[in-house]
């Protein structure tokens, strides 16, 4: 196989992962907005789509630097390595999909990159300290999701306190659709940028781009992929994410998304490659907690930390694997 037609595989892949990304995160997008039925399943995907897309017109690309340069010494990746790592990423969101867990896409795809880099040319292939940020947020994202959630309800529980509830009920139910589209937003903005960071160093890797530098096209493209994932929908997930972890009202759901969307913009802001599903469980857990601690399922959010804390390992492990049984399909 040329290596032209290895950069068309990576290329093919990487847009690949971002529809499959769109697809596996879209309960993440549309979870709240649809368990408190202010929208249908299929308008609110609609609605998450167009916010995904749009997102490309507003934001730079620090995430998509710290992906293809800032984790992974660039000079030390071809397109076997990258070509490995996305299909690792694949692979691990196909089994967490099946099994209705709503783990990182984010994650997976530095997992399944990294995994591949190090069976390639071994630890020193790793920038370590740009893993840190990437795996300290693994943390850090879900608890400033639930402090934001909580700090959102209490803040509009105080201004909305004289009302009566159905009044305060009908307004959020209208409020739900801005703070569905501003998480929309941000998570088009943090996760398309994934796959730009992997498009972009496969460029250089094939010698069309003489340094690291996203062009217009691969922005535009990502978006549409991601976009057009998130149409298509990822319905158990949004079982998990939207009636398992705890109940919402219009106000928890304006409350989580406003939350979530202030944390993705922010992160994305300073290029830190977070997850959306940490995120927005966060926030979730946080508008639950205000309630009372027993309105959240702990049980079902034990489970989804567990998967979290494997992503990783092993989306890397299924990276370093493709890596050699590729080496021995190409020559």
């Amino acid at each position: 196989m040329t290596g032209f037609s290895l950069l068309l595989l990576v290329i093919t892949l990487t847009l690949t992962f971002e529809f499959s990304n769109g697809w596996h995160d879209a309960a993440n997008s549309i979870a709240t907005v649809v368990s408190t039925r202010v929208l249908t399943p299929f308008r609110a995907v609609v609605w998450a789509a167009f916010w995904n897309f749009i997102a490309a017109f507003f934001f730079g690309t620090a995430v998509a630097g710290t992906i293809g340069k800032g984790m992974v010494h660039i000079e030390m990746v071809n397109q076997q390595v990258l070509l490995a790592g996305l299909l690792g990423a694949i692979t691990w969101n196909l089994i967490t999909l099946i099994l209705g867990l709503p783990t990182s896409s984010s994650h997976a795809l530095i997992g399944g990159f990294g995994g591949a880099a190090v069976a390639k040319a071994g630890f020193r292939a790793l920038i370590l300290g740009g893993w840190l940020k990437p795996v300290l947020f693994i943390f850090l994202s879900p608890v400033i999701g639930m402090v934001l959630g909580m700090t959102v309800t209490f803040v509009t529980s105080w201004i909305v306190r004289k009302q009566r509830p159905q009044k305060v009920d009908k307004w959020f139910r209208r409020l739900q659709l801005l703070s569905a589209a501003g998480y929309s937003f941000g998570h088009g903005t943090n996760d398309a940028q994934k796959g730009m960071g992997i498009i972009t160093t496969a460029l250089v890797a094939g010698g069309l781009l003489k340094s690291f530098a996203v062009p217009f096209w691969v922005i535009i493209c990502c978006h549409l992929a991601m976009a057009g994932g998130t149409m298509a929908g990822g319905w158990r997930i949004i079982k998990t994410m939207g009636q398992r972890i705890t109940k919402l009202t219009p106000f928890g759901g304006f409350a989580a998304e406003t939350a979530g969307g202030l944390t993705l913009v922010g992160t994305a802001i300073f290029g830190i490659p977070v997850s959306t599903t940490h995120t927005i469980t966060g926030a979730i857990v946080g508008v639950g907690a205000t309630r009372r601690l027993s309105a959240v399922r702990w049980g079902v959010t034990r489970r989804i930390v567990f998967a979290w804390v494997l992503t990783i390992p092993g989306a890397a492990l299924f990276g370093a694997v493709l890596y050699h049984f590729l080496g021995s399909l190409i020559r």
